[in-house]
């Protein structure tokens, strides 16, 4: 993916230091503390899938329209854990089934902070280290869109942006972060603040 930056962002981590900075999980954790989950909430895990281009991507994919739920929004590939799975087996699950990546490619590195969205479900983000090139075949009825963010956008301090609107009613504050064609925000927008923050100095 080739990006027309508005303006001049911090360099980018090198493949081997975002290895060596992700490789101790109390720093992943680092950016929060996990969300206990309220009685009622749906168990998922989501891949965040790290691509060790010499500079640095994460995978993102755009939500079928159709979808029962965040239909067209920007999400990272993931989906509910099964009986007798772990995150880390869930998240690998899902994303083989919907952009087809093979699971035995991704390197896992750790866990985010859990978080629980306002949908019900209580979210385990898994980190994953990936070599390019990788080979995907989205299923069209899950996922509109595949796209790379560059990496270096999570070390500017400048993003993201804090927003508010007001959802069923109530008023709620989000992340935003900068994009030229999709709207990268809630859940996946704090997630990726989560691993900015992780990936940070």
């Amino acid at each position: 993916m080739t990006d027309s930056l508005p303006a001049l962002l911090p360099a980018s981590l090198s493949p081997a230091e975002v290895e060596q900075r992700l490789a101790d999980p109390a720093r992943l954790l680092r950016a929060a503390r996990a969300e206990a989950a309220p009685e009622g909430t749906r168990r998922s895990a989501v891949l965040v899938p790290i691509l060790l281009h010499p500079a640095p991507t994460i995978l993102l994919t755009l939500r079928a329209a159709t979808l029962s739920s965040h239909a067209g929004q920007v999400a990272f590939p993931g989906g509910r854990i099964e009986p007798g799975e772990t995150p880390e087996a869930a998240a690998l699950r899902e994303a083989a089934e919907e952009v087809g990546l093979d699971p035995r490619l991704p390197r896992i590195a750790g866990r985010l902070p859990d978080m629980v969205t306002g949908t019900g479900f209580h979210v385990v983000p898994v980190v994953a280290l990936l070599d390019p090139p990788v080979s995907l075949t989205p299923e069209p009825a899950e996922v509109a869109e595949v796209f790379e963010y560059p990496l270096s956008r999570l070390l500017d301090p400048a993003a993201p942006e804090r927003r508010s609107g007001v959802f069923g009613g109530r008023t709620r504050h989000y992340w935003q972060w900068p994009h030229e064609t999709q709207t990268i925000w809630g859940v996946t927008a704090t997630m990726l603040r989560s691993l900015a923050l992780a990936l940070r100095d």
